[in-house]
């Protein structure tokens, strides 16, 4: 497909999107199907040939669409809502189209820059206390994680990597293995299922505060469960609360559970996925009162506010805690290293090889032809040769 063939097709899938979207009310909400119905429908190796564009786009509605449980239905009332609008399609096209991978700030600074930008206008729109932004020049911030199920493991990960460390500083004797083995996390038994999730792999216990009558936990029911617990012996280091729980979406008690977890000592991450949307609404934001305890909050923007799947917003008081349990910085990551991109013509990142730095050359583009490479190739051969030169000057003065 060339870039002629580009612009004709990509204006028919936006029809049929268009279209999709528009009649979806007459299509049946859950499939008639049953499982393994798409195997015999499809070849069971990818052809050795191509096949036409109208082809392939006409199975969309031969083989896909009936299988297809239809989320943006007028008549789907189930899980929780999946955010979709025109303009978030547009954005996906056009983060399609650049299609960077930004994993660095220097493997595409707009893709930091911007995402740290926007979480905090997101921070800014429910209120969240100045601390979990970044600003300028703060110690908070804002990330885009893929759900919050993602959210609650980096957050106990972080947490356990924390409490280790401290208790490391305070009692050398004391091993890791000894640490791990007492820490125990704690929620809601009304807590999503993935909180429990991320305690299994962290490998560490957890525990199942018991709800009140209006299935959110207090501040006494915490209490209770860490006393019992500091009496055998046991670290309690984490703690999620739920704002808008999945069965009932009720709210745990922030203002009595975050003053505990802060004498304590304990991480204090808010698990508001699924109502979090609802505190930009000034008439709701009193449901978030006590997120100022909290180490870490998230909320799950493509559930209400039109962004499209998969968009999980999670914020820290202190991103060093984050960076500081999973920072690893190999050379070909680092920022430095980079005068071989001065001129801007070419772009490389260095690595180590063993005692060698390193000069990493990888084909890229899809675009890339023999004229490209023999120019880059020229580009370096010229500055390695500036730089011996200036080695060797250098070590003849000396």
């Amino acid at each position: 497909m060339d870039a002629a063939e580009f612009r004709k097709r990509g204006k028919e899938m936006v029809d049929y999107i268009a279209d999709y979207l528009e009649k979806i009310d007459k299509r049946q909400v859950f499939p008639d199907v049953e499982p393994g119905y798409l195997r015999p429908l499809i070849p069971d190796c990818a052809p050795q040939d191509p096949e036409s564009f109208e082809d392939v786009f006409k199975d969309i509605e031969k083989i896909i669409m009936p299988g297809v449980t239809h989320w943006h239905s007028p008549y789907f009332f189930a899980y929780f809502p999946a955010a979709s609008s025109f303009p978030a399609l547009l954005a996906d096209m056009l983060c399609g189209g650049i299609g960077c991978v930004g994993f660095s700030w220097a493997a595409s600074p707009a893709c930091t820059e911007l995402e740290t930008v926007m979480l905090d206008w997101l921070g800014k729109m429910i209120n969240l206390p100045e601390a979990f932004l970044a600003g300028k020049d703060g110690q908070g911030g804002g990330v885009i994680q893929g759900s919050a199920s993602e959210a609650t493991l980096i957050s106990l990960l972080a947490a356990r990597t924390k409490t280790i460390r401290w208790l490391q500083s305070e009692k050398p004797e004391l091993t890791e293995a000894d640490i791990m083995s007492r820490l125990v996390a704690y929620a809601s038994d009304q807590a999503h299922s993935s909180v429990e999730r991320a305690a299994l792999i962290g490998a560490v216990k957890i525990k199942k505060v018991p709800s009140g009558d209006t299935f959110s936990v207090c501040g006494s029911a915490l209490k209770k469960v860490l006393d019992e617990d500091k009496a055998s012996g046991l670290i309690p280091f984490f703690f999620c609360a739920t704002l808008g729980t999945t069965p009932c979406c009720s709210f745990d008690k922030l203002l009595e559970l975050g003053p505990i977890c802060n004498k304590e000592n304990i991480w204090m991450h808010i698990d508001a996925a699924y109502a979090g949307s609802a505190f930009i609404c000034p008439e709701f934001r009193h449901l978030l009162n006590g997120v100022e305890f909290a180490d870490s909050f998230n909320f799950n923007p493509h559930k209400w506010l039109l962004v499209n799947f998969d968009c999980s917003a999670m914020w820290v008081k202190k991103r060093s805690d984050l960076t500081g349990a999973f920072k690893l910085e190999p050379l070909y990551l680092q920022h430095h290293h980079q005068d071989i991109n001065e001129a801007k013509k070419i772009h490389l990142v260095p690595c180590h090889l063993r005692e060698k730095f390193v000069l990493r050359f990888a084909i890229c583009s899809r675009t890339v032809e023999s004229t490209h490479i023999k120019f880059a190739w020229q580009h370096i051969s010229q500055l390695a040769t500036d730089l011996l030169k200036t080695w060797e000057q250098n070590h003849h003065q000396q």
